[in-house]
């Protein structure tokens, strides 16, 4: 009998093309994933990786498993799937990934709505920055993440997985109180260009964003901070050491000494909820999609 877990080990060292890849994603060590294959090896009688510099490559009997596992892993998740849509509840466990301030401006909603809808459904949420949810959802971590991306950057899905849009998330932005252009009902991104900035952290997907739009207006940011959470951007902003983009979502409450000004050509990031293809039918899902919704409105 060959174990699931295993064919799922084979399966990421195939689809990341490295043990230590696959060891990252299934938040393993790399001696557990060659313990794992090495007794996958003596289970299919079979060399199942072979050498390959510093590395290794899967064999012709690897490559042929691997496609095997590719499809057992999808019927078990599409068995769970069919077991609980036969069932016609959402019921069991439901565990989520969202950003910060998707985390902040949405889950809190969400969550005592299906609490109050779905009692049997124990959903949990964690805190993850999107390619983190992506990959630990693609692994089977996760059975529901919420991601974004830009209006003008969009974001690479891995193969295998669903998504639905919840809602476009409006960006402002803040400037401190006594700003030259703080009474204005709206300003263009260029009219910053002498601006200091303050960005999300350097490498981000986010600080990618903020460059690349704001090279294309011709502008090449004078980047003063760097900050993460957007509680730390408007504090910086508030005492006078820059400007920032500010999306609207679980941003407020707005400290003193912040003006938030609307961008005169509207931008916007796309807010998705995504799972994994197999799990299509759960009712679980599509309870977590509607609160998701609900929540968004109501936030808008």
């Amino acid at each position: 009998m060959l174990s699931l877990e295993r064919l799922r080990i084979l399966h990421a060292i195939d689809t990341y093309g490295s043990v230590s890849a696959a060891a990252d994603v299934l938040s393993v060590t790399t001696s557990a994933v060659s313990q794992q294959m090495a007794k996958l090896e003596r289970e299919t009688g079979q060399a199942l990786l072979a050498r390959s510099g510093r590395g290794v490559r899967l064999t012709d009997a690897g490559r042929l498993l691997s496609g095997h596992a590719e499809r057992i892993l999808s019927l078990v998740e599409l068995a769970h799937s069919d077991l609980e849509a036969h069932r016609g509840a959402a019921v069991g466990d439901l565990v989520a990934g969202a950003f910060p301030t998707a985390v902040r401006g949405l889950f809190p909603a969400a969550l005592t709505e299906l609490r109050r809808a779905h009692p049997q459904l124990r959903p949990t949420v964690h805190e993850l920055e999107p390619h983190d949810s992506l990959a630990r959802l693609v692994r089977g971590d996760l059975d529901l993440a919420v991601v974004l991306d830009w209006y003008n950057k969009p974001l690479s899905l891995p193969g295998g997985l669903a998504k639905a849009p919840l809602f476009d998330d409006i960006v402002d932005v803040a400037l401190p109180a006594g700003h030259r252009l703080e009474g204005r009902t709206d300003i263009d991104l260029d009219e910053l260009a002498d601006d200091d900035w303050i960005a999300w952290p350097d490498g981000g997907f986010c600080h990618e964003w903020l460059l690349f739009t704001l090279r294309g207006k011709g502008v090449e940011p004078r980047v003063a901070h760097h900050a993460e959470e957007h509680a730390t951007v408007l504090a910086l902003v508030a005492a006078g050491l820059g400007v920032a983009v500010m999306p609207r979502l679980g941003r407020d409450p707005l400290p003193g000494g912040v003006r938030m000004v609307p961008v005169r050509h509207t931008m916007h990031r796309h807010v998705y909820a995504v799972w994994r293809a197999d799990a299509d039918r759960r009712p679980a899902i599509r309870a977590a999609v509607d609160a998701l919704r609900t929540a968004a409105r109501r936030d808008a």
